[in-house]
Parts: C-alpha cells; structure tokens; sequence
C-alpha cells in the first residue's frame, strides 16, 4: 500500500459513502473516486469493500438504487440517499465530530 493511503477505521467507510452521495446520486466507481478526492487520496476504497457495504445500506434504508447507463455507455447502478439516509449522515457525522475532538485532545495532552 502507497504510503500516501490509510486503512479505514471501522465505521468511516458508510460516513464516506453518505458524504459522497450528500450532494448527488452516483455510480458506485463514481463513489470509489468520489472519496478518494474528498479525502485527497488517503482512502482508496477498493470494490471489495465498497460493493459490500452500498447493499448492507440500501438494506438498511440509507441508500435507494437504479440501474442506468454511465458516462461511457455501460449499465451501472447508481446510488442516491434517502430521508433515513441523511438522517444517518447526520447522527455519524455528530458522532464522527466527537470522537475526532477527544482523540485531538488526547493526543495535545
């Protein structure tokens, strides 16, 4: 792994995904670059990982899909969110909020 990329802390990748999907629907390569870009290349979110968890959040409800057609022609389903999924977004973001000023603090002590 280049070093320039970092291992996803259990819980952060659906906190990606719903941050991606925040502002329009996308394809889930669309996602994978998405994320990569919002966090300047430290998380590279590869298939195996991705795939998995967009079906575990669509059956939970975070996450409503369509098959449509990409930029260059081929089948792809797109992901958007739903209302329970920006509801999410917002209790892990709050969440995410906290976790991240204690550990800072922890580590300025």
């Amino acid at each position: 792994m280049p070093s320039n990329q970092t291992n996803l802390l259990q819980g952060t990748l659906d906190l990606l995904i719903f941050k991606a999907l925040a502002l329009q629907q996308m394809h889930g390569l669309g996602i994978s670059h998405r994320i990569g870009q919002i966090t300047n290349a430290t998380f590279q979110v590869k298939p195996g990982s991705l795939f998995p968890a967009l079906h575990r959040m669509e059956a939970a409800g975070w996450l409503a899909s369509y098959w449509g057609e990409s930029e260059n022609n081929r089948r792809a389903k797109y992901y958007k969110l739903t209302a329970a999924g920006r509801r999410q977004f917002r209790s892990e973001t709050e969440e995410w909020e906290k976790i991240s000023l204690a550990i800072a603090g922890a580590l300025a002590t």
